[in-house]
């Protein structure tokens, strides 16, 4: 087959590359320049230096490789949502919006131009050929379906996740058989366009202010002192809150339109449910007596839970046992064992429920 292989310059994508060339395909690498300018730090993906490795893999390989232009693309619909949605006191996940808005709509739409059957990239995740389900990677370290829930069924039909079947040890084995010259690279762990400076300097660079100041209160409703905007935290935060206290304090609530950022010991973050908007279902949604698996932060443990419908895009999860929601602005992804089902984006308010006594009550 002719595949695109989309190449960060890290081992996942460089191996997938050596791994298809070495069973015969016509391989063609695509890199992404979404940067206009090299991140302040060398733990992100998709820098200047990146770009470089995927071309010297590449030449190790003899395959064709091109770099795409799109920092325009990312700076729209990333970059200053995210900053935006900081001053508004959510917690947004970039990443997904990258896969969804930049990588994946994007390079598959190239890929067809090109002529190629499928599009590779190294992500970790598995797609069920018979149903064309995205499953979980089998390294539960390195899972990535998290990420990419909104991927629907035409487009895993186009898609190949060649490591999602392995572990990291072994994808790095596979870069060091095939002599490829990224095989110890470290793996980039941050956000690519948040610099060293942080996360609340990123926010007041890229928007050009920051969130309201207002005043940290505590479950007394009496001010603990003063903050210098509301992009400085987000829910279930500790560390950084500069207040004095006698016990450890979480942030439960954050009200960007009056400033306020409300703390209280760690026990007011447990709740029986959760608003999620923006619900995107890959597969046929749960009904309300099925208990599923909900996702509300990478790497986060599933917890179990039940579905109740709102509306054609919201839900509201119950669940089994009382959890810590995620941050307002974070995905929850929910599952059937490892396959994703959907996902959607934990909202702020706590709707009323009208079957709440019902669903509590489901066996």
């Amino acid at each position: 087959m002719r595949i695109v292989v989309a190449m960060s310059g890290g081992v996942d994508s460089s191996t997938v590359a050596g791994l298809l060339v070495e069973a015969g395909h016509e391989v063609i690498g695509l890199a992404m320049k979404t940067h206009a300018e090299a991140p302040k730090h060398n733990r992100a993906c998709c820098t200047p230096d990146d770009m470089r490795d995927a071309r010297r893999v590449a030449d190790h390989l003899g395959i064709p490789f091109y770099v795409l232009n799109y920092a325009d693309l990312f700076r729209d619909v990333v970059i200053a949502p995210f900053a935006e949605a900081y001053t508004q006191g959510r917690t947004p996940n970039p990443c997904i919006e990258c896969n969804d808005k930049v990588k994946f709509r994007p390079l598959l739409a190239r890929a067809k131009l090109l002529g190629a059957d499928k599009l590779a990239t190294g992500h970790y995740a598995r797609i069920a050929p018979d149903t064309l389900a995205l499953r979980r990677g089998v390294d539960p370290k390195k899972d990535q379906s998290y990420f990419l829930y909104r991927l629907d069924r035409e487009q895993l039909g186009q898609l190949e996740f060649p490591v999602g079947g392995m572990h990291k040890d072994e994808v790095r084995a596979h870069a060091a058989r095939l002599g490829l010259p990224v095989a110890e690279k470290r793996e980039s762990q941050e956000i690519c366009f948040v610099g060293e400076a942080g996360y609340a300097a990123t926010v007041e660079s890229i928007a050009g202010r920051g969130g309201l100041a207002g005043q940290i209160v505590g479950a007394d409703g009496k001010s603990l002192g003063a903050h210098e905007g509301v992009h400085h935290f987000t829910y279930g935060q500790r560390r950084g809150l500069r207040i004095a206290a006698a016990e450890p304090l979480y942030v439960t609530e954050i009200d960007a339109a009056s400033g306020t950022v409300r703390v209280g010991p760690r026990e007011q973050l447990a709740t029986e449910t959760v608003v999620v908007e923006g619900v995107r279902w890959t597969q046929p949604p749960p009904s309300a007596a099925e208990v599923v698996l909900v996702q509300q932060r990478y790497r986060e443990p599933p917890k179990a839970c039940r579905v109740e419908p709102l509306d054609a895009s919201t839900i509201r999860l119950w669940f089994v046992d009382k959890q810590p929601r995620g941050a307002p602005g974070q995905a929850a992804v929910i599952y059937r064992d490892d396959t994703v089902l959907g996902g959607g984006s934990i909202a702020a308010a706590v709707r009323p429920s009208a079957e709440a006594d019902t669903i509590r009550a489901t066996p």
